[in-house]
């Protein structure tokens, strides 16, 4: 009787637990951040729904984020220098911390142990421990004589326990390696003139700086650093006509196929493709207006683009086999981000104005669920979370 008595115990606690504690995965989860009201939304994926807004993450009008390697835990980059650790599965805030005047995003270690911060005031990188947002390393990014500080962009984690970024008033790349617990810094000079942002191509092989000063991209190959800084498409930029720029490119957003990158054109109505082997331009496609992300499906048979202001209600699919547009679509007023779900059956698109984030199919183009958010911008889906740069 009492051994009866202790399983029938044991089945009904477990019933509570399980009724109070429901155990669910993050690998269908992300967030989309509300721009204007300092909050964000924990979304569902598979379901296509809002689970939770949570609130109190500043400002949040330039905000980018990164993930934990388990894909709990969010840390959203704010414009006002707060890093804040939210965890997505109970929708709340853990951490949060003012550590700067003005930031520009970030990056998270290859380990997953540290999350590093681009500030533009006071300028320079500093590091903190993912799990207490404590300070663990603060790099200045000074240059010429020492006295200046510049502003830092294009953050990035490669492997290895890197980072690399670019120093905006310096025309500097600088590589800091982590892998033996103390931060080693690699500093490559005299790489152009104002580089506005960076990437890293998705096997983490090579880092591209954008440069505003003047036309050209910066590359440096991660495999071979002691080989330094090579200029790339010396004729990428606004060229000798110059032309109005309504919006710089994400270089982030790049699309990267097997054989091409396609990239948005700087100040001209144009997405450019560039063969990945040489790293030189072979195609100009033609467009509805100045691209902003230029973004590939995860099987990367199709390129989504969107567009600057004053164009910006449209986004245009470009086959990356034949290279021509094959749908046009109207998500809504000021489309600011677009995200694929991992396996890229569907994609989100989040429209400012209009107040809503579109779920479209990839391959119908339907619009299948349309979500009223505040003012939302940035999207980011935990599967962010395993790769390179992201």
């Amino acid at each position: 009787m009492n051994s009866l008595r202790a399983v029938v115990t044991l089945v009904l606690t477990a019933f509570v637990l399980s009724g109070c504690n429901t155990l669910r995965g993050t690998g269908d989860l992300g967030v989309v951040i509300e721009r204007a009201t300092g909050t964000v939304q924990v979304v569902d994926t598979t379901q296509r729904t809002a689970l939770k807004q949570v609130k109190g993450l500043g400002d949040l009008s330039h905000a980018s984020i990164v993930y934990s390697r388990d894909a709990r835990y969010a840390y959203v980059f704010g414009r006002d220098g707060g890093l804040t650790r939210i965890d997505i599965l109970k929708g709340e805030i853990t951490h949060r911390v003012i550590q700067s005047g003005n930031s520009i995003g970030g990056a998270i270690s290859q380990d997953g142990k540290y999350v590093a911060v681009s500030n533009y005031t006071p300028g320079g990188v500093k590091v903190f421990d993912a799990n207490t947002l404590e300070l663990i390393d603060d790099i200045p990014a000074v240059y010429g004589d020492g006295k200046q500080q510049s502003k830092t962009v294009g953050l990035v984690d490669a492997p290895g326990q890197r980072f690399v970024f670019s120093l905006y008033d310096a025309g500097e790349i600088w590589l800091v390696d982590y892998s033996t617990g103390k931060a080693k810094i690699t500093k490559y000079k005299n790489i152009g003139r104002l580089p506005y942002d960076g990437l890293i191509t998705p096997n983490g092989r090579y880092y591209i700086a954008g440069l505003f000063g003047e036309d050209g991209l910066a590359l440096l190959d991660l495999w071979h650093p002691e080989k330094g800084v090579k200029r790339i498409l010396q004729d990428y930029g606004r060229g000798t006509k110059k032309m109005p720029v309504y919006k710089m490119p994400h270089l982030e957003g790049w699309a990267m196929t097997d054989d091409y990158a396609f990239f948005p054109a700087v100040g001209r109505n144009e997405v450019l493709v560039m063969d990945r082997r040489n790293w030189k331009q072979v195609r100009k496609i033609p467009v509805h207006g100045q691209p902003v992300f230029v973004m590939a499906r995860p099987d990367g048979r199709q390129v989504w683009v969107n567009f600057a202001f004053p164009r910006n209600d449209t986004v245009e699919v470009i086959d990356t086999d034949s290279l021509k547009i094959v749908k046009t679509l109207k998500p809504g007023k000021a489309v600011l981000h677009m995200e694929f779900t991992p396996r890229g059956e569907h994609v989100w698109i989040s429209a400012r104005d209009a107040g809503t984030v579109t779920v479209y199919g990839t391959d119908s183009f339907e619009a299948l669920t349309t979500l009223p958010m505040v003012k939302p911008s940035g999207i980011f889906f935990t599967n962010r979370a395993h790769q390179i740069g992201l």
